[in-house]
């Protein structure tokens, strides 16, 4: 218990931690962004100065080569400027070839409007007052750094998204192996008083009793020494052999109207009474029990149970319908996950062993096929049909 407790106060620490230590990354980051970004806006305003006495007729020789420097020195930063009725004069830093069409500029232009606050040129030239703007857009440094907090959350979240899986996954194996240990547990204890009743069997035939007590006591046990070997598979993986789907869903039923109410009607349809699938028989028939059972009870012991195979070229189909209180969709899926029931009483194992066996053993699909609350549900499983030689 104390294990536990420590393995769970660890964890948080850690996941505290690892958040103080994003939370710092990310606003280190937009530090630096807002650093970076305010040194290239005074970098555009000491070019937007030289631009300004270049279009002075005042300079000499030696400070227009000055200023021609400043203006060719940026490299990096894209850049266009307008004249006061808003018309491009020149532009820096864009692709030369695009920048051939008129329209690229201007959707150019468009973006370095929205992106930062133009710098504004006053100039005379010959009495003349001149007004340019200078507009520009983050260089692609700048950019890329914006983006790289999401980039950082992103990977943050894929890395804990696979230790999440990891620990998910190795939780679920370890609780599988528990449950296939404990289940082979069970099928051993079952076993010693199972052969002791096997004994007494005998003994009961040799004091001639009732046949039909000892035929029923009989198929209880042969049913005890099914419910035995089937546990015993439980994390093994099964023998598969050619089998009578129809003949052995029909035992199933057979087996279970027998000692089930007789409130409970029991209809069972074919469309041949001889379909061939590759499957185990003792696993193949814990499926159906585990899923007449559970409509049995979603009946309340009463009410219409059905059992309809249907097949075509390809498949074989065995719908199980009853009329019971039904499913909302988003029970569909739900059912079938291991400690999920809708029972007061229940484990919620049944239908997630059936679905394994099923899909992981036989290759088969279950899945809810209809439901109605408070009219009923419709499960239906299927298998590939293999043909008689």
């Amino acid at each position: 218990m104390n294990l536990s407790k420590n393995a769970t106060l660890i964890r948080r620490i850690l996941v505290i931690f690892s958040f103080i230590i994003v939370t710092a990354i990310l606003y280190n980051t937009y530090q630096f962004f807002q650093k970076f970004k305010q040194e290239e806006r005074v970098k555009m305003e000491i070019i937007a100065e030289a631009l300004k006495a270049a279009g002075s007729s005042s300079l000499n020789s030696n400070d227009l080569n000055l200023v021609l420097k400043v203006i060719n020195s940026n490299k990096t930063i894209p850049t266009i400027i307008t004249n006061k009725k808003g018309k491009i004069t020149g532009y820096n830093n864009l692709d030369t070839i695009k920048a051939l069409d008129s329209l690229y500029l201007v959707k150019q232009l468009r973006i370095m409007k929205s992106t930062n606050k133009p710098i504004q040129l006053s100039y005379m030239i010959k009495k003349e007052k001149m007004v340019q703007n200078v507009y520009y857009k983050d260089s692609e440094l700048l950019t890329k750094l914006k983006y790289y907090p999401l980039a950082l959350l992103l990977i943050l979240v894929l890395f804990g998204a696979v230790i999440f899986f990891a620990y998910k996954s190795t939780k679920v194996a370890e609780q599988n192996k528990l449950w296939a240990g404990m289940a082979k547990e069970t099928a051993h204890q079952i076993g010693t008083p199972l052969s002791s009743l096997l004994g007494w069997l005998e003994i009961l035939k040799l004091e001639n009793t009732d046949p039909n007590i000892l035929t029923e006591i009989e198929k209880d046990i042969t049913r005890l020494t099914t419910i035995t070997d089937r546990f015993s598979k439980i994390g093994s993986v099964p023998n598969l052999e050619k089998i009578n789907i129809v003949s052995e869903i029909k035992k199933s039923c057979d087996y279970l109207k027998s000692r089930t109410s007789k409130q409970v009607s029991f209809n069972f349809e074919t469309v041949k009474d001889v379909l061939f699938i590759q499957a185990n028989t003792q696993l193949l028939s814990w499926v159906f029990e585990n899923i007449i059972k559970n409509a049995i009870d979603a009946m309340q012991g009463k009410g219409k149970l059905q059992v309809k195979i249907i097949a075509d070229t390809s498949f074989v189909t065995v719908l199980i319908s009853d009329t019971g209180k039904g499913l909302t969709k988003n029970q569909f899926k739900k059912i079938f996950e291991t400690g999920y029931t809708t029972k007061k009483r229940g484990w919620g194992l049944g239908l997630s062993l059936a679905k394994r066996i099923v899909e992981d053993y036989h290759n088969g699909k279950i899945y809810v096929k209809e439901s109605v609350i408070d009219k009923g549900t419709t499960i239906a499983v299927s298998f590939k049909i293999v043909m008689a030689e």
